[in-house]
Formats: structure tokens, sequence, C-alpha cells
């Protein structure tokens, strides 16, 4: 099918009805595109698309911000061109995300074209940016050989201005980003984003923040002063490991905000970075039961991290601690920073992200462990409903050899704490 069939029918609650959960906006946050009487929404596979017949109706692109009305809504099913422009399974999974994140939100074909995107858009002269995805940073690092920007580091605002050689000022200011991953890969911490939107606002600046690993309903980076939000939805958006995909959503708190939409819009025809049909129906999919699986996944792995934390850090003796102390130095997560940090359960009220590090004793230790595991598939990537366990210098070297990132699935959590510790005892045991 082509989606050539006429406009849709319902439309999704106003503004002015109820306000619905994000379990109840992930089902019918595309209610406006249904135009037939499908409950499962068809792929559609076509490239390109009929021009209306009538010459009065033709709408050249140069116009299409205003054939298409408010950002963020989707096209009408007649008014699709071209499947770089839009195509109606991604025109439905970007309806989906705007009801659910809050914000009108774009897809590109996976997370790094979309920070990609952000960078060329935003076109900063200076990106303050700290640890996390080492991808973001490679794709940083291109932007900087186009554009000589300077990096600086996000955590230390006395870094955001000083001199060059020949003495001239520089400074960190408007039109510049300052960009935020919260919580943190690969260990699963976080920061507070509120502080981060005062220093940048303060200086003029734009906040983006990279909420991958805490998407809806855990955490909304727009109630704190984010003025971009970007997700790698390969993770929890996709959340079977069998789709790439990458998401900006633009804040409306921001004077401009239509143009920093329309203009990412129009930028992106000519990127390319956009998700295939294929990928975009299968994002429609998943979000379906996007808040099943997250709340599950976080509330797994805040069990273990509490039960792994536990034992190493306590002193009660027991087998299970004995086995635990001698292979694990620590464990990561934001789980853990509640009892320093009073912002973080407002920051995250609804759970803690999925994915938390483990520190190994040595390097050959972490090597090691994800062979003895049974349930924890060694790879990469997260945000599946299969828990997977990384030696991360697998991926990334610039991480720690004795770390391991896991991302918890939606098992049960118990068998999952069984197998690490089944795991860590054949560990020892073969040393």
């Amino acid at each position: 099918m082509n989606g050539s069939t006429e406009h849709a029918s319902p439309s999704i609650p106003s503004a002015s009805a109820p306000a619905y959960s994000a379990a109840t906006l992930a089902v019918h946050g595309d209610d406006a595109l249904n135009s037939s009487t499908d409950v499962a929404p068809a792929l559609h596979v076509s490239t390109t698309f009929r021009y209306k017949e009538n010459p009065g109706e033709l709408v050249p692109v140069s116009d299409y911000e205003l054939a298409n009305g408010e950002p963020g809504a989707p096209p009408t099913s007649d008014s699709y061109i071209y499947s770089r422009l839009a195509a109606p399974n991604t025109s439905r999974l970007e309806a989906i995300l705007s009801k659910l994140i809050g914000a009108p939100s774009l897809t590109y074909s996976s997370g790094l074209s979309a920070f990609h995107a952000l960078l060329v858009w935003t076109h900063p002269s200076i990106v303050a940016i700290g640890d996390g995805y080492h991808g973001c940073h490679g794709v940083l690092k291109i932007y900087q050989k186009l554009t000589n920007c300077r990096i600086v580091d996000v955590h230390d605002p006395s870094s955001w201005s000083g001199k060059d050689e020949d003495g001239k000022s520089w400074a960190l200011g408007k039109g510049d980003l300052v960009h935020l991953e919260t919580p943190l890969n690969p260990t699963g911490e976080a920061y507070e984003i509120e502080k981060y939107a005062g220093w940048a606002h303060e200086r003029g600046a734009v906040l983006s923040v990279d909420a991958t690993f805490a998407p809806p309903p855990l955490q909304d980076p727009f109630a704190w002063g984010a003025d971009f939000v970007m997700h790698s939805g390969t993770k929890y958006f996709g959340g079977h490991s069998d789709m790439l995909c990458g998401v900006i959503s633009v804040g409306k708190k921001r004077e401009g905000w239509e143009k920093d939409y329309w203009g990412m819009f129009q930028e992106r025809l000519f990127l390319g970075a956009v998700m295939g049909s294929m990928e975009g129906w299968l994002g429609v999919r998943s979000l379906r039961t996007l808040e099943l699986r997250v709340v599950r996944q976080s509330q797994n792995a805040e069990k273990i991290v509490q039960w792994l934390h536990g034992l190493v850090s306590g002193d009660n003796g027991d087998a299970d601690a004995e086995l635990v102390k001698k292979t694990v130095e620590r464990v990561q997560h934001s789980s853990l920073q509640v009892k320093q940090n009073s912002w973080i359960e407002k920051q995250m009220p609804n759970g803690h992200g999925p994915v938390f590090a483990i520190w190994m004793k040595d390097q050959e230790l972490a090597k090691r462990l994800p062979s003895k595991l049974h349930l924890f598939h060694h790879a990469t990537s997260l945000g599946g409903v299969e828990s997977l366990i990384e030696w991360r210098r697998m991926s990334d070297d610039t991480v720690d050899p004795r770390v391991l990132r896991v991302s918890v699935g939606v098992e049960n959590w118990e068998d999952l704490k069984e197998d690490l510790r089944s795991a860590f005892k054949a560990l020892l045991e073969s040393k």
C-alpha cells in the first residue's frame, strides 16, 4: 500500500483533554493516522508517491512546512512525495514519539546520525561534552575537522573560556552547544540536568541531553531545562535488537523552536539520514510495549544492583558475599547515588536506567565472567528484552579494561541473580 487513502480519523485527544500516561500514548499516540480498519498498521514499502491529480492542489517541496502545519504533526496520507522527505511508517513512529516525549520529534537512521544532524543544525563554535558514548565523540571529531570547533569539558565550566596563543579571548556563548549524557554510558550514573541547563543558558548556549539510558517514562529532560533531547532509538525504543534508529526532539520552551524543527526537517532531506520503512514499522510495533518493558527492566536492574552492591560493600560473611568480594571491586548505577543526591529521584521519579557497570578486580576476570553466564548474552548494544553483558573494551578502548557493562532485560530478576551468582562461583573455581 502507498498511503493514498484520505484524511485520518479519529484524532488523538487535544491539549484540553485528560493527560494520558506513557503506556496509553504509546498505543494511541498515532490514532490520528488511522485511516483504515487495520488494528496493526501496514508496512508501506514505496519510496515514491503520486502527486495529486488536481493542479490547484499541488504543493512544492519548498512550501512543505506550511502544508504540514504544526511541527511534529504527521502529514496527511495524500501529501507524501518521496520517502527521504517523509513516509507513512516513519511518520507514524514520529507521531507516537512526539506524544511520548512531549515535543516534536524527528527520526534518523541511527543515534549517531541524529547527533550529527544536531551539530549540523546548531553549528556551534564550541561544544561542551563529557564522558559517555564513544560514538558521539567520533562524530564530534569529524565535525571538528570540518569546522575547527573547540571541545571543552561539560563538567568544568572554567574550561568554557580562555585565550588563544595569540592572546585573543574566547568563551562558550550564544550559538554554542552543551551536550550532556545522562544516565551515562557505560556506568548508568546520572547528572543533574537542571544544573547544566543553568550553566548553558546563562551563557546563551543550548543544552542537548542524550537520554538514551532513561527513556520515557523514566526521565523527562525537558522538565529540567533541556532544549534538545537525543535518543539512540536502536536501544529502548526498538527494544528487540533488530532495528537502527536515532531521534532528536525539539523543546518548545526555547524561542525559535519552530525554526529549529523545520530547519532540521529540511536538512534531513539533504543529509539523507532517514529511517527505512521497515525500521519505521518495527519502531511502531516496539513502542506499543515501551513502558511495560522499560519499567520491568528498570526494576530488575535496581534489584540486581542493590544485591551486588550489598555483597561488595557489606560484611555479613555469607557465601554469596565471599564469592562476589573475591571478584568484584565495585558497582556503578544511578540508584547508588540517591543518598548523596536528592535531585535524582525528582529527575527520575519512575525508576532508574536498566544499565549499570561492574568493576572486576582485574582485566582477566572481566574478560572471563561473560563466558560463565547463561542468561546474559555477551554482546554489545543494549535496551533489548534480553539481558546483555559486555566486556566494554571490546567496543570502546577508552574504558577501563576491568569494566563490564550490563544491560538488564525483562527476564525474572531472581533467575538473572542466580545466573550471576553461579558465574562468580564458576569464575573462582576455574581460576
